[in-house]
């Protein structure tokens, strides 16, 4: 793949054959990458309040139907 320089972009350069713009930067794309994985765990916790909220409310059920 022969690459070409974008101007005014030290990290950037045009595929000749594509035409694609790829970024050369390593330190932002494991900036990017990292911040999938957190938002990913973040999802993950997320999900796993959900359940929890679930479980609670039918346990709450369930007291209140012996309850009653």
């Amino acid at each position: 793949m022969k690459k070409i320089r974008v101007d005014g972009y030290s990290h950037l350069y045009r595929d000749v054959e594509t035409g694609a713009i790829v970024n050369c930067d390593s330190s932002s794309y494991k900036t990017y990458v990292n911040s999938l994985r957190k938002d990913k765990i973040k999802k993950q916790e997320l999900d796993n309040m959900k359940q929890d909220i679930e479980d609670i409310k039918d346990a709450l059920k369930e007291i209140l139907n012996r309850l009653a």
